[in-house]
Formats: C-alpha cells, sequence, structure tokens
C-alpha cells in the first residue's frame, strides 16, 4: 500500500494546487476522523481521503472521467474497497453507484470539507466555536458555498451518522488539521 510520503508527492507530480492540496488534508483528516469513528481503518481510510482527487487537474475538463483515472492510477497502491470509493464519490458523473459505508463516508466526508472551510473563512474566529448547527443554518441558504451538494453531505446517513454527529466530528477534524497548518 501506497505510503503518505509517496502520496503527497504523487499529488504534487500530478499537478495538485495550493487550494486542491487543502481539500485533500481536510478530506484526509475527515475520513481518518470517520474512520476512528466507525472502527475501521484509518490509515486506508485517510489515504483515500488525501487521493481522491488525484485526478483532477486532469479530468476538471472531462467530469465523466473524474474518480476514474484516479482509481486506474492508484490501483495496486490503494485496496479495492477504497478505489471503489473513490469511483464512487463522483457518482454523478461518472456513473458509479455508491454501495458501501465507505463509499458514502468519502462521498459526504470529501464535500462537507468545502462548506465547512468557506464557513471558517466567513467568520472572524475561523473554526473556533463552529457549531454543528451554525453548518446546518449554512446549509440551508443554496446562495452560501452553492457549488458544495446538500444532498451529497446528507448522505452521511446512509454512511451511518445523523447530521448534527456527522458534522460535528467534520468540523473537529478540520480544526485540528488547520491548526497543525498553522503552527
Amino acid at each position: 500500500m501506497i505510503q503518505r510520503t509517496a502520496a503527497l508527492s504523487l499529488l504534487a507530480e500530478n499537478g495538485t494546487s495550493a487550494s486542491l492540496m487543502q481539500h485533500a488534508l481536510a478530506s484526509e483528516a475527515v475520513m481518518r476522523a470517520l474512520a476512528r469513528h466507525f472502527g475501521e481503518n484509518e490509515e486506508i481510510w485517510g489515504l483515500t481521503g488525501l487521493l481522491h482527487d488525484l485526478d483532477y487537474p486532469s479530468t476538471a475538463q472531462n467530469p465523466q472521467l473524474h474518480g476514474l483515472e484516479a482509481a486506474t492510477m492508484l490501483t495496486g497502491q490503494l485496496p479495492e474497497e477504497a478505489i471503489s470509493a473513490i469511483r464512487a464519490h463522483n457518482a454523478e458523473h461518472n456513473g458509479t453507484t455508491p454501495v458501501t459505508r465507505f463509499d458514502f463516508a468519502l462521498r459526504c466526508g470529501e464535500t462537507v470539507t468545502g462548506l465547512i472551510a468557506a464557513a471558517a473563512r466567513m467568520r472572524p474566529t475561523g473554526f473556533e466555536g463552529m457549531t454543528a448547527k451554525s453548518i446546518k443554518k449554512k446549509m440551508k441558504d443554496k446562495a452560501f458555498a452553492a457549488n458544495v451538494s446538500r444532498e451529497n453531505i446528507n448522505q452521511c446517513t446512509q454512511a451511518g451518522l445523523e447530521l448534527d454527529d456527522f458534522l460535528t466530528l467534520a468540523i473537529e477534524a478540520m480544526q485540528t488539521t488547520a491548526a497543525e497548518q498553522n503552527a
């Protein structure tokens, strides 16, 4: 299995922008927290979150290929369950149907990072004091972070977590990652 340092190098080699790298690190943090919550393999789930958008620089103009190319690139470097989750995270465009808890966890886990990061940028205290209630309020405002799929975030229930618990877990994971990056 690929090691984290090699995964970070792979992201850089494939043209990952600074903003996409922030998303990858936030997704990794949320996926690690979800793995801990569900008693799953934290390393596999974390690396899957980190690498799920590996192909985005090359597939941004062809969304029907996003997730599929990353899965091909990572075959043999991650377990099949992780490869399947990477395919399924872009189900709307590539036709892959999410089935497993892992699939739904990646879909909601990587999606929520955009909403939480946008909310943190709007707050004078950033992540500090952010609550699930405040994020739920932002979810209702369709103009706020309009490109973030609320439907995908709500798939947390299909992964096995109620929305409030999922949002709290994701906020805490991203808050820890932001603190580490700013240290």
